[in-house]
């Protein structure tokens, strides 16, 4: 899962970069509202999965950059994160169009649940776990079961799944994988994605996960 963070406190942005890090997420970091802006019209509508963002930004604020992105029918979740806590700010934020709003300082839990929220309520989603024939993953808790034991994987491996599981019936792309386990600036190799899928296929079974010739990945056997 692939996040973009806007926020141009770089104490406060970096822990939170981390702590994202930590569990799991790919970040994108911009400490700009115009660098916001570029970002979000520079990458292909599904690219990120949820903004995390601040109102009190440089060079655009954070309320211009959400009605942007409204104003372009992007349905892509909001969760701003602000100093701001009057009940005017918070109703003006949502009535702008974010999903949420949290108040600083916050605890990086209730963040992550907030998150793990956000992201179930845009894919339609009322279990908290993700699930496809004898496996099961657990966003919260980060496990992963087959058939009731719980399988061992790295944290890009995880990610890799992951984003298959949230897509059940569909072919997600090489470059869908590489988005949603690696942030804009990290270096990775041609065949990054495919040593991952190896490995899940190693753990989970050889026809857990398909390949789609030319194009990319999607689950295999019953869901």
């Amino acid at each position: 899962m692939r996040l973009l963070l806007v926020e141009d406190d770089p104490m406060i942005g970096e822990s939170v970069e981390e702590g994202l890090r930590a569990e799991g997420y790919a970040v994108d970091w911009v400490r700009d509202g115009r660098l916001a802006d570029a970002a979000l019209a520079a990458n292909a509508p599904g690219t990120y999965d949820a903004v995390l963002l601040d109102l009190g930004l440089p060079g655009r604020s954070g309320e211009a950059v959400l009605r942007q992105l409204r104003a372009r029918g992007l349905a892509l979740p909001v969760l701003i994160l602000t100093a701001r806590d009057a009940t005017a700010d918070r109703v003006r934020g949502l009535d702008a169009g974010a999903d949420d709003y949290l108040v600083k300082p916050f605890d990086l839990d209730e963040l992550f649940a907030r998150i793990r929220a956000l992201l179930r309520r845009s894919a339609g989603r009322v279990s908290t776990e993700l699930a496809h024939g004898p496996v099961r993953l657990d966003p919260a808790t980060r496990e992963v079961r087959r058939t009731g034991e719980i399988v061992a994987l790295s944290m890009r491996e995880f990610m890799v799944l992951q984003a298959l599981m949230e897509q059940p019936g569909h072919v997600v792309t090489h470059e869908r994988l590489r988005e949603a386990v690696y942030n804009m600036n990290e270096e990775i190799s041609s065949n990054t994605v495919e040593v991952h899928i190896h490995a899940l296929r190693k753990k989970l079974g050889a026809d857990f996960i398909r390949n789609v010739r030319g194009v990319g990945y999607k689950l295999g056997g019953p869901a």
